[in-house]
């Protein structure tokens, strides 16, 4: 049985649809990302996964349970930090931690969550006084001192600098290592390919993807480019060569340096024709397809960040 499972999930607010027909699950163990462009549904659908929505129609369970009718018993299963969540500026770390573990009826020992996540120099320092990245680390230890088997994380490092992002990752995947199910809700492309076993896309109130980032990324149609010096006695007889590849859109040249957009293994082809015509090319570049390449083309446009 999947940790979540979801079929045909709907939602609509005064006539206007937000959720159509969601379906999606979730394995024990796993990251699993939700993206997608802001007012497409991830929020509220994860909302209702947690109990905190009612949907119109289809059904979830985490965990076996159903997030309306045993909502009760799933809050000691689950953690959950929201995308904004902020806490009274003199409440120290650990009695915030200390009136959490209140709130359950097993709870983890919150003076291990101290050391495990960096804060233990900080237990007597107020919240307030917390830099941005120590704060995360709290709210994301306040989401684990329940002891959960799932774990749900909106949006966790938005105005942390690279090096604390960073830090944070590391932190999510040591959640699952310890055998926590993480559900990530993200617009950080690079947070999504580093993290998640397996992303869901959504575009106007559906899913349009699911797959790990890889294979998004594999998908992709879309035109990309390499580049690469000629040598200065190369004949211009190997660019028209070049034109000819399949997969080949356009070749560009700027005094020795050749641009060339295609599509699918274009770059395979060219280095061959390459080596066939015995021209030694430098400085050779190309530019991988990316998560939002998959992105734009699975929802047909960028993402609001």
């Amino acid at each position: 049985m999947p940790v979540i499972d979801v079929i045909e999930l709907t939602k609509s607010y005064a006539g206007r649809t937000v959720l159509d027909g969601v379906t999606f699950s979730v394995e024990e163990g796993e990251i699993f990302g939700i993206l997608g462009p802001n007012g497409t549904g991830k929020t509220t659908t994860i909302e209702i996964v947690e109990g905190l929505r009612r949907a119109d129609s289809g059904s979830v369970r985490v965990l076996g349970l159903d997030p309306i009718a045993e909502g009760a018993r799933l809050r000691e299963l689950i953690g959950v930090q929201l995308q904004h969540t902020d806490l009274p500026d003199n409440l120290k770390v650990w009695e915030a931690l200390d009136l959490y573990a209140s709130f359950y009826e097993n709870p983890r020992d919150w003076r291990e969550l101290l050391v495990e996540w960096g804060l233990a120099e900080q237990r007597d320092v107020r919240f307030a006084k917390l830099s941005g990245g120590q704060k995360q680390r709290l709210i994301i230890a306040l989401a684990l001192v329940g002891n959960p088997r799932v774990a749900f994380l909106d949006e966790l490092t938005t105005g942390l600098d690279p090096q604390a992002r960073r830090a944070t990752w590391e932190l999510v995947k040591q959640i699952r290592d310890s055998g926590v199910t993480v559900v990530l809700i993200s617009h950080f492309m690079d947070e999504i390919e580093e993290l998640c076993d397996r992303v869901a896309v959504f575009s106007h109130g559906r899913i349009v993807a699911i797959a790990a980032p890889e294979e998004l990324i594999d998908g992709v149609d879309a035109e990309h480019a390499m580049r690469f010096r000629l040598p200065s006695d190369a004949a211009d007889g190997i660019l028209d060569v070049i034109r000819g590849l399949p997969g080949v859109a356009s070749v560009e040249r700027s005094s020795t340096v050749v641009t060339v957009s295609g599509r699918d293994d274009f770059a395979t082809a060219v280095t061959a024709a390459l080596a066939r015509e015995h021209v030694l090319v430098t400085d050779l570049r190309i530019d991988k397809r990316t998560l939002d390449d998959a992105f734009v083309a699975l929802t047909g446009r960028e993402l609001d960040v």
